[in-house]
């Protein structure tokens, strides 16, 4: 009687992480163990790393706010307060990218908001 083997579920299991190893290098793209190691850690990387993608882009708005604000007389701390109090809701996404694209409307939204 031949040996009872574990069958279609448990390859298309570990084709599965194989398949989602393929990038990398020697035995982690072709043994099922190392590679379910890797695929698992990278895993928890993406997920780490989503959380910091919005981080860093919320970094790099504000440095452009800041940079495009002290070309207009301002720093970004004083700008943002000035823009909240006078009820301007622009979000940092859109006056960073007015900061790098238009420089002449985000002149124009400082000016406002300073008035």
């Amino acid at each position: 009687m031949p040996r009872a083997k574990r069958g279609f579920k448990a390859r298309r299991r570990r084709n599965r992480i194989l398949k989602l190893a393929k990038g990398y290098h020697s035995a982690r793209s072709r043994l099922f163990a190392y590679a379910k190691e890797v695929v698992m850690k990278s895993w928890v990387y993406s997920y780490a790393h989503r959380k910091l993608r919005k981080r860093d882009f919320r970094r790099l708005w504000i440095a452009r706010i800041n940079a495009g604000a002290r070309l207009n007389g301002t720093t970004y701390s004083r700008l943002m307060h000035t823009l909240k109090k006078s009820n301007v809701g622009l979000d940092r996404k859109i006056l960073a990218d007015l900061a790098v694209a238009d420089a002449k409307t985000f002149s124009e939204i400082v000016k406002t908001a300073a008035a």
